[in-house]
């Protein structure tokens, strides 16, 4: 009976490998090319020629870029190392499990690392209860991370929908996102880390203002990656919408303290009691996978993973976003959008698997912000 069972495992798992094999080209259309869009198109590559730089080359799945004093870049690669661009020393971290979306994800200083010369780190990791993300506190100094401290650990991780994005807010509070980790409804648990963005202190202690009493500053997130505040002080993020035959619904939000965005009860325009809807969305046809945020002169920015796009979300009196899409298809996968004083630097992510490499990728590209002016 086990020799059976074991022969038809092998059947099933020939035929799955044969298909995949035969509809390799449309399922890669289906969940990684680039969908249609009706964002008008900012700026094309030719426009901007000789603004545009490499700052650095073949990096390795790079997740999140930020500024030393000095001028110096860090850049986080999936992998578990952080790499110093001026000399490009890299520092690993310990435990760091790349799986999936997993990985060494956010990174940020903190607001006095002139004095304490400390660095907070999102990343994911395997305990007995499988894959876990945590974040993490160490000193940096030139030539490794010590002093290591867990602030929190045990957030639900998984192969997909992890979250990851880090910062400090203008509160000087310590702010995190965290994918549902697969598992949709634990967005809704407002006692589960999942699918949540959280804040803390840095030392990892509970606010005694959060909503719930514990880490949950949002919930009903399905797997934000960025996270930005605006001039007025107001929290932003995106976020990604379902995948696979429901793909699209990618969202841009703005954050409430105690808000419930809806994932999985509603999506797009859907509303429903006590749910926020987005402020806007990607709707049904077009998919932006949207990675990182950053705001600066009166727009959001964020790169697209799946849209290969670097989109510009214009704030607008009313409110609403007016959208832009520059770049398109024109360096593959975009992740970090970071903005660093008069230039914003991009990031792609062809080495992560799910897009066509170029010659020396991954890349950390500069360009002037005046190019977004116009």
């Amino acid at each position: 009976m086990t020799k059976k069972i074991l022969i038809l495992a092998l059947i099933i798992v020939a035929a799955l490998a044969i298909t995949i094999f035969l509809f390799r080209d449309k399922i890669y259309k289906q969940y990684f090319k680039p969908t249609d869009t009706t964002i008008p198109q900012g700026l094309v590559n030719e426009e901007v020629e000789e603004e545009l730089v490499i700052l650095a080359e073949n990096l390795d799945v790079p997740w999140d870029v930020i500024e030393l004093p000095g001028g110096d870049l860090l850049v986080s690669e999936r992998s578990g190392s952080i790499v110093r661009i001026s000399d490009n020393q890299t520092y690993s971290v310990d435990g760091v499990i790349e799986s999936g979306e997993g990985g060494l994800l956010g990174i940020t200083l903190d607001p006095d690392f002139e004095r304490n010369s400390y660095i907070y780190i999102y990343s994911t990791t395997e305990t007995e209860n499988g894959l876990t993300n945590r974040i993490e506190k160490y000193t940096f100094d030139n030539n490794s991370l010590v002093n290591q401290m867990t602030l929190l650990d045990e957030i639900p991780g998984a192969s997909y929908h992890d979250g990851g994005a880090l910062a400090f807010g203008p509160d000087g509070y310590l702010y995190a996102t965290t994918g549902d980790a697969g598992i949709p409804d634990s967005a809704q648990d407002i006692d589960s880390l999942s699918g949540k963005i959280l804040r803390m202190d840095s030392e990892g202690n509970q606010i005694p203002d959060n909503p719930f009493n514990n880490y949950v500053y949002s919930y009903g997130h399905r797997n934000p990656q960025g996270i930005a505040w605006d001039n007025e002080g107001r929290l932003w993020s995106t976020e990604h919408g379902p995948s696979g035959l429901e793909s699209g619904y990618d969202e841009i939000n703005l954050i409430q303290a105690g808000g419930n965005y809806g994932w999985p009860e509603i999506k797009g325009d859907e509303a429903q009691d006590g749910m926020i809807r987005p402020v806007a969305h990607s709707g049904a046809d077009d998919t932006w996978a949207p990675a990182s945020l950053t705001f600066v002169d009166g727009s959001l920015f964020f790169g697209g993973l799946r849209g290969q796009t670097l989109y510009q979300a214009k704030i607008a009196s009313s409110g609403k976003l007016d959208l832009v899409g520059h770049f398109r298809e024109e360096f593959g996968r975009l992740r970090n959008v970071t903005a660093i004083d008069s230039r914003l630097l991009f990031t792609t992510s062809n080495t992560d698997g799910r897009g066509d490499e170029n010659p020396n990728d991954d890349k950390l590209y500069s360009v002037s912000l005046t190019q977004f002016n116009r």
